[in-house]
């Protein structure tokens, strides 16, 4: 996913900040959290960093040299804030996410023009934090207990419904207990914790109750989220979505990011029963040799995804597969990455994401023997990429000429258009007159594109009739 910016444009006479969002949706999620924590403080939200009061980065260590370019963008904050310092001004610079919570009291030490350092389970504490860095105190606030995980989300949500469009994020879980070898996540967001079934019901109604048509449930590993139900009996996330599918008004529900070892009987029967939840699975696999995945620590093999994706088409035959890779793993020979090629024609993907492998300090897989040349790992990216794309584009062409149902969302960057998205989560630009934001039309598809998805338009749809 593209790099973010969460911002809104703000009133004069009030201290402003400006939140710059990398990486996951979690983080998105996670911007909005700390926007609202820092509105009890008395900020406001600007989409410039030059008038900023504050700089947040929120950051994500997934990416190639994720640190190297956070540290790139503290320097260039410590010269703009030097600018406003000559003209009378001052700004804060606060370092959040998962860069911060690796980096610890390193990233202060490193870059002292950083106030704070904030990891991605303390959130709630961010006032504090910030009263303290206000005082001179150069602020590190990583240490959390997990039963701490999810106890200030009460207090939050009731002020984060107001700031909802029509489609909004709801986090079920945070954490992740697989390990794999080249992953920072359960260093950086720590144990597999679940919210409780009543919370997530209750922040669901609200959304709703303010507007919200579609809920993604979100977790690092989100299809690992458990609790006790209603009923008093231990619930998985298929019997979580059963009961959020009877809240009245809500019309959509997703969830996001799956691990394939936790897609049990009753999820997979999910995407069957319930009509609210979208035909749409990000399901990631990383490779397709049973070697590389063994070294990955995924604990399942390549066969054992294939049949998997069989059982999840057989109940939904319609769902739109999503998926992740890593080419270039520690000891990936051109037969390994030939398998994932073979996986991947095999399996068939509406959309995909890839990446080159690049070592993360203090995983396994940074210390593995057989790292793989950078420009072989270049040419397995451009080929596995390519087909990908191929993938894309004729799941994007067989919608051409079908009528797809479309939650509208927000106007288009034309006058007189909408923009939407699809059930299987694409783009999808319309005509206004199909409709109002918050409304879910039905529109047939003109044509393609490489990302998106355009409607015929009112007029032509009409004389066609």
């Amino acid at each position: 996913m593209s790099d973010g910016e969460t911002a809104s444009n703000s009133g004069d006479g009030q201290r402003k900040v400006f939140v710059k969002t990398y990486g996951c949706q979690m983080n998105v999620y996670d911007s909005q959290r700390m926007a609202d924590a820092l509105a009890r403080d008395g900020f406001v939200e600007t989409d410039k960093a030059d008038d900023a009061d504050m700089v947040l980065l929120n950051t994500c260590h997934i990416r190639e040299k994720a640190a190297e370019k956070v540290y790139s963008e503290i320097g260039r904050l410590r010269q703009l804030r030097d600018r406003r310092r000559k003209g009378g001004a001052d700004m804060m610079i606060g370092v959040a996410g998962c860069v911060a919570q690796a980096e610890g009291r390193e990233m202060i030490a490193r870059a002292p023009a950083v106030d704070f350092v904030i990891g991605p389970t303390t959130y709630h504490r961010l006032p504090d934090v910030v009263a303290r860095a206000r005082g001179g105190e150069k602020v590190v606030e990583t240490e959390f207990a997990v039963e701490d995980k999810f106890e200030h989300l009460p207090r939050q949500q009731a002020r984060q419904v107001q700031r909802r469009g029509v489609a909004a994020f709801l986090t079920v879980q945070e954490g992740c207990d697989k390990f794999c070898t080249f992953c920072v996540v359960p260093y950086t967001r720590g144990a597999e914790v679940s919210r409780p079934v009543a919370q997530i019901v209750e922040e669901a109604r609200r959304l709703v109750a303010a507007g919200v048509r579609e809920i993604t449930l979100l977790g690092q590993n989100v299809n690992a989220w458990h609790g006790e139900g209603a009923d008093g009996r231990s619930w998985g996330l298929g019997e979580l979505l059963h009961e959020l599918a009877g809240i009245e008004g809500l019309a959509r529900l997703r969830y996001t990011t799956s691990h394939p070892r936790d897609m049990d009987d009753a999820l997979i029967a999910a995407h069957r029963d319930l009509d609210v939840l979208m035909p749409y699975l990000h399901l990631p696999v990383q490779a397709g040799s049973d070697r590389i995945l063994k070294a990955m620590n995924r604990r399942h093999t390549a066969e054992d995804y294939r049949r998997l994706v069989d059982r999840i088409r057989a109940a939904r035959p319609d769902i739109a597969l999503s998926g992740d890779f890593i080419v270039g793993f520690p000891g990936e020979t051109d037969d390994d990455f030939e398998d994932t090629m073979r996986l991947v024609r095999d399996v068939t993907y509406a959309q995909a994401f890839s990446f080159k492998y690049s070592p993360r300090p203090g995983t396994p897989g940074a210390d593995m023997a057989g790292h793989v040349d950078e420009q072989v790992k270049s040419e397995r990216l451009a080929r596995l990429q390519a087909l990908l794309a191929e993938q894309q584009a004729g799941f994007m062409q067989q919608l051409v000429g079908k009528e797809v149902s479309v939650l509208l969302e927000k106007p288009g960057r034309e006058p007189g258009q909408l923009v939407g998205r699809s059930p299987f989560l694409q783009p999808v630009i319309c005509d206004e007159t199909v409709g109002k934001i918050g409304d879910i039309a039905t529109v047939r598809i003109g044509r393609a594109s490489a990302n998106s998805l355009i409607s015929e338009p009112v007029e032509r749809r009409r004389h066609a009739a």
